[in-house]
């Protein structure tokens, strides 16, 4: 006997079919393109380039610099600085050099160097250092991405309402390591010993204590693998207690003594690493992470690095090459 056949069954039904197929690939479609979406948690590497223009005006440094880390596919790129002490301090100049940076074929994100503004003086010899950094604040950190053809979303202090002036300093994530830059000048953090309110210094330093006061907060309550803070100065965290940057702490104030201590304070109770970058390494010398705890430092001159993260690995940075395979 055949089976009884319900009219309009069978064509009813492909149609459902189709429609659960459609969905399935949509979802699988969303769920291929949220994942790579996500930066690579299996480890990936990212370049620094130490101050290029502390040996002087020699534009031909950088570009060396960059094409070099470009050739590591790396996740992004930090340079420090973007001009000489002894360059000028022109808009032609910032622009000439954004416009370098920006070439870049992975995301490039600066971190300022004392001279790019902290020297910087007036047709009358007077200083204009303050006016020239919102300068570059305008020019370099207008929006919240990276400079680059690529470009990364980023997080930038001059978000909060009450720090609306700090640009320059910017977070963002990758692979559950969590990227800052701070404005650390090398020359004593930009502490000027003349009569009267240090107003700059004094002003930076509230901004970079609330800075550093979130992130290592987000770090924590995001379950951060590593803290990784790019600066122009060296800190001085590894140091022994007590010690100071300057050779005498009657003739100056040690303009690096509130973040360090702050630093090595948090650094403390966070679970995870924290890396700081600086650019203060001696020329010729070659580059190493040093590690005390969970603080490790990595000083560069004007050479360039390659930075690799292992998320989850007990090393979880590590420098590519020679002395640079120091570990934690």
């Amino acid at each position: 006997m055949m089976p009884l056949r319900v009219p309009g069954t069978a064509t009813a039904a492909a149609p459902l079919r189709y429609l659960v197929a459609i969905a399935a690939g949509v979802t699988a479609l969303a769920a291929s393109q949220a994942q790579a979406a996500q930066p690579a948690t299996r480890g990936f590497q990212f370049g620094v380039i130490g101050h290029s223009f502390k040996s002087g005006p020699d534009e031909s440094v950088l570009k060396r610099a960059i094409a070099g880390v470009t050739q590591v596919a790396p996740a992004f790129i930090v340079a420090t600085g973007i001009k000489s002490s002894t360059e000028p301090c022109s808009d032609r100049l910032y622009a000439q050099r954004r416009a370098l940076l920006n070439d870049a074929a992975a995301p490039m994100i600066v971190s300022l160097a004392g001279s790019d503004w902290s020297g910087c003086v007036n047709s009358i010899g007077r200083s204009n250092a303050i006016e020239r950094l919102n300068r570059l604040r305008e020019l370099f950190y207008a929006d919240g991405e990276s400079l680059g053809e690529r470009r990364l979303p980023m997080t930038r202090l001059s978000a909060s309402a009450k720090f609306r002036s700090y640009a320059e300093n910017a977070h963002w994530e990758y692979g559950k390591v969590l990227f800052a830059t701070i404005n650390l000048p090398a020359n004593n953090n930009h502490f000027r010993a003349e009569a009267g309110r240090n107003s700059e210094y004094e002003d930076r330093l509230v901004a970079n204590r609330a800075w550093l006061h979130r992130l290592f907060t987000l770090a924590e309550r995001q379950k951060m693998h590593g803290l990784v803070l790019f600066s122009d100065g060296d800190v001085g965290v590894q140091a022994e207690q007590g010690f100071s940057l300057l050779p005498s702490f009657q003739s100056k104030q040690d303009g690096f003594a509130e973040p360090r201590r702050q630093i090595r304070a948090m650094a403390e109770k966070f679970k995870g690493k924290v890396l700081l970058v600086d650019t203060q390494g001696g020329a010729g010398t070659e580059p190493s992470i040093v590690w005390r705890g969970n603080v490790g430092h990595l000083s560069l001159a004007a050479e360039w690095a390659e930075v690799r993260v292992a998320p989850g690995s007990a090393a979880l940075f590590t420098l590519k090459g020679g002395a640079a395979e120091a570990t934690q």
